[in-house]
Order: C-alpha cells, then sequence, then structure tokens
C-alpha cells in the first residue's frame, strides 16, 4: 500500500497512537498502516508520559491550525471534516495519555473525553420497571432472578455444536449484508474458540480484510445471544466496518488514519454501537424466527417467542453498568458488592456478575462500556431504520456529535413537517 505521503498531521496522529500503545497493553487494537512506521515505534525507547501529553496537545494545535494533514499539501472539501474527527481522536488520546502521566481524571469526565459522550447514572426505577415487564413475560413461578438465570443458563450451546452454529450463522449474515451493503472481494473472517479473557467476543482485524473474530468460552455460550455475538463481531459489524473502510477510506483516499483503530477514541463508541445495531439492521428487531432456523437443526434449545419478549422487556438493564461503573470508579465501592448489585439489577448469575466487573476494573477497558451502553442507543437513532444511513456508519468518518447534529435536525425538521400539516 506504500507509505504515509512523506510525513504530516496524520503520520503524527499514527506514531502518537502506536507509542501510546507500548504502554497499554490493547490500546491499539488494530494497525495495518506503513509497517516501517510501526517498525520504528518499536524499536525506540518507549516515550514517557509526560511526553506524550506534550506531543498529544502539540498536534491538537497544529489541527486546528490548518498544518498540512500529509505531504500532499492538497486538501479537498472532505478536509474539513476529516480534520475534526483526528482532533476527536487525539483529545481521546491526550486523555489517556495524561492519565498515565498520573494526572487525576474523574471517570466521567474520562469517559466523556475519550468517547465523545458523558455517562450519567440510571435511576433505579427504570430497571424496577424492567423487572416488573420481565416477570410478565418470563414462565414459570418463583423469584424473578433465579427464573431468569435458570432460562437463560437452559440455553447454553453445546460445546461440540457451537462452531457449526457460528458457522451458519456467520453465512447467512454474510449473504444478506452483501446483499445490503456489499462486501469487498477476498474479505474473510476466521473464528476461533479461547479462555480466560474479560470479554465474549473480539474482533483482531488483521488488515487486508482479514479479521480473526475470538469467541470466550470462559462461561457456556449462550443460544440467545449467539447471533448477535456473530453479527457484532463479523457481519454486519466490526469486521464489515474494518474492511469497508480500509477499500473506501485507507486504499482509495488514501486516509492513513483509517488504518489504526485505538482504545479509547470516539471512532470504538460508533463502532460497538453500529456493531449492536448490526443483527437488527439485517434480520429486522424481531428476528428470533430466523435465529431458530440455525439452532433448531442442530438440536440446540432456543425459545424464539420468549426469547424476543424478554429482550424487549429487559433492554432496559443495559443501564446496569453504567451504575456498576460509577459505584466502583465514582463511589470506591468494594468490587464485591458491585458484583452483587450487577447480579441483583441484572438479574444475572454471579458468575456473569463477577465477568462484567473484571471487565469493569480492567484498566485497558474500565471506560469502554460506555460504547456499549450509549454507542447503541445513539447509532439506532441515527439509522431510524434507514439502511442508508447504516451505511454511512460503515463507510465514513463520523463523531458522535456528528450523529447527535443529524439527529438533531431530524427531529427539527419532523417539528416543522407537523407544523405545516
Amino acid at each position: 500500500m506504500g507509505t504515509v505521503a512523506g510525513g504530516g498531521l496524520v503520520e503524527e496522529y499514527l506514531r502518537l497512537g502506536l507509542r501510546l500503545g507500548r504502554h497499554i497493553d490493547g490500546m491499539v487494537d488494530a494497525y495495518y498502516g506503513p509497517p516501517e512506521l510501526a517498525e520504528t515505534v518499536a524499536a525506540e525507547p518507549v516515550v514517557p508520559p509526560e511526553r506524550l501529553v506534550t506531543e498529544a496537545r502539540s498536534l491538537l494545535a497544529a489541527l486546528e491550525s490548518g498544518a498540512p494533514l500529509d505531504a500532499s499539501a492538497v486538501e479537498d472539501s472532505a478536509a474539513p471534516a476529516r480534520r475534526r474527527w483526528i482532533a476527536a481522536q487525539v483529545v481521546g488520546l491526550a486523555t489517556s495519555c495524561a492519565k498515565l502521566a498520573g494526572e487525576h481524571i474523574g471517570y466521567a469526565d474520562e469517559v466523556e473525553a475519550c468517547y465523545g459522550v458523558r455517562p450519567t447514572r440510571v435511576d433505579e426505577e427504570a430497571m424496577v420497571e424492567a423487572h416488573r415487564q420481565l416477570d410478565e413475560v418470563l414462565p414459570g413461578s418463583g423469584a424473578l432472578g433465579e427464573r431468569l438465570v435458570a432460562w437463560r443458563e437452559s440455553h447454553a450451546v453445546p460445546v461440540d455444536k457451537l462452531d457449526r452454529a457460528v458457522h451458519s450463522l456467520a453465512e447467512d449474515l454474510r449473504a444478506r449484508t452483501g446483499e445490503l451493503f456489499g462486501l469487498p472481494e477476498g474479505e474473510h473472517v476466521e473464528f476461533e474458540f479461547v479462555s480466560d479473557q474479560p470479554w465474549g467476543g473480539f474482533n483482531y482485524y488483521l488488515g487486508d480484510l482479514q479479521s480473526r473474530v475470538a469467541i470466550n468460552t470462559d462461561l457456556p455460550v449462550l443460544s440467545i445471544g449467539l447471533a448477535h455475538l456473530v453479527a457484532h463481531e463479523a457481519y454486519p459489524g466490526h469486521h464489515t466496518e474494518h474492511t469497508r473502510k480500509e477499500v473506501g477510506l485507507v486504499r482509495r483516499r488514501p486516509w492513513w488514519e483509517e488504518s489504526i483503530f485505538l482504545v479509547g477514541t470516539p471512532q470504538c463508541l460508533l463502532a460497538e454501537g453500529l456493531a449492536d445495531l448490526g443483527l437488527e439492521v439485517v434480520w429486522g428487531r424481531h428476528c428470533e424466527a430466523r435465529v431458530a432456523e440455525h439452532m433448531a437443526p442442530l438440536g440446540i434449545r432456543y425459545d424464539a417467542e420468549v426469547v424476543a419478549a424478554v429482550a424487549d422487556a429487559g433492554e432496559a438493564l443495559g443501564a446496569v453498568r453504567t451504575n456498576a461503573a460509577f459505584r466502583l470508579h465514582e463511589d470506591g465501592a468494594d468490587p464485591e458488592v458491585v458484583i452483587d448489585e450487577v447480579a441483583r439489577w441484572g438479574l444475572s448469575s454471579r458468575d456473569r456478575a463477577a465477568k462484567t466487573v473484571e471487565f469493569l476494573t480492567h484498566p485497558t477497558w474500565r471506560a469502554y462500556l460506555t460504547c456499549y451502553v450509549e454507542g447503541f442507543p445513539l447509532c439506532r437513532a441515527f439509522t431510524a431504520g434507514d439502511p442508508a444511513r447504516f451505511d454511512r456508519l460503515l463507510s465514513e468518518q463520523l463523531t458522535p456529535g456528528d450523529l447527535i447534529d443529524q439527529i438533531a435536525r431530524d427531529a427539527a425538521g419532523s417539528l416543522t413537517a407537523n407544523a405545516s400539516d
């Protein structure tokens, strides 16, 4: 693919991300940019966090001053938006650098600076109402939490059937994604099963249109979430976004800033939001009957009607994770106490609640859950049922602020239209 054209702010951005990645394991989620740049950074002494803070702030100032993005110094009409996108990314990186350097940053401030939205605690009344609705739709009798845990765990996919189930879903999702949005020729996903990780699934984007998707089997994988997991990590989620942007933005433009994917930046919030929305976009909001068509031939339990009802009733419980993060990082609560709270409010087993808290206390991922809790509703509101809007998420450089502004314009347009009727 060549190299970054002789320097400029884009090369500084790539270098900053790679240097920060030497301090924080997992910070560089993916990199397929110029290999010589990565080799140079890997060979140099580790840059102290204080110097990285200075580099990040200098880069922000240069972006604002209009310094060239690359050596060509020729900018098109997309340049202002491109600068805003890179600047939003650098704000996130500067925040991570400042934390490394010992600067105290409150949890909500950290999330807002890194991901572009500010988290808020959710009133427990919303979760009480979700519990009430779940109690109405969940079969059986007895304590709600025990019933829900038992129902969920009864959908554990037998280990010897997991690979076939994953590939059956992936083939169908890939075909539908290709019909709706198109997939680059030569793209491919390899699935593997791993253990001893804080997450349920992970996409390792390798560049050249290839992904390795790891599915964690520390806890039994449940059929009720398997289609969402495959859609999220592969089609039309992370793998699809990465491949579309590699072809459309890196190879054709070329916008090399897209060749690195960095944790702690707004690009993550939109990536997780669109990935969580993906199954709904390609198969519809209630696609349980289609999922059942994949589970039944394999003899895997999947109660389609109950799954749909439980999903609707329990959607508000995603906020349990946000409240848990505040309890851990703002209130200083004992993690063991928070595990019990997550199990209680999230109606989950203690093992699964412990996995949630493990994620929330991981130094790389502690603020990351906002990408799921806030990213999904933001992307859903922006898309508003329009596949063309989802296609924009897959192929364009957008920030959370871009989506918020568009949603506001849509609302204003709707008010104007209603007023004129």
